[in-house]
């Protein structure tokens, strides 16, 4: 289990098989054990202004990238990304929208709000994997974010 202080990768994905999926891609680069789940915006909001259920975690422990899908419950990825990216204490915080929509208005709609990277979920397994293990790589390792 993830100690809240310690997440480096916040993933916000409703879809068990796409949460399995990513996971095992960034196995692959050793970041698993530093990757912390959510299932829906609200819980997303919740974990990252440290309200709610994550009222005691420190709301200066951002991750280094939040991997974040588009159709999620409760509350949806652009609107997680409007409070994401107009709040200062966490818009420096790289987010890449990893989705299965490939509709030009929500990948337009998403760079208007300043996402950092949207990428198309590949249906192929290896595609997958390799997709996601080199973004776990570049944005939780590489990737230098001013704070």
């Amino acid at each position: 289990m993830t100690h809240l202080e310690d997440v480096e990768i916040l993933l916000v994905e409703d879809n068990p098989n796409d949460v399995e999926l990513t996971l095992r891609a960034l196995q692959k680069q050793n970041l698993a054990n530093k990757v912390f789940v959510v299932r829906d915006g609200a819980e997303a909001l919740e974990f990252l202004f440290a309200t709610g259920v994550y009222a005691e975690r420190k709301i200066d422990d951002h991750p280094k990238v939040i991997l974040l899908d588009l159709k999620l419950p409760k509350v949806d990825g652009i609107e997680v990304l409007r409070k994401i990216k107009t709040d200062p204490r966490t818009k420096n915080t790289p987010v890449v929208m990893l989705t299965s929509s490939q509709e030009e208005r929500d990948v337009m709609e998403s760079y208007r709000l300043g996402v950092n990277s949207y990428i198309v979920k590949p249906v192929d397994f290896s595609n997958f994997v390799h997709a996601v293990s080199e973004l776990g790589m570049y944005w939780g390792i590489l990737n230098k974010v001013p704070y």
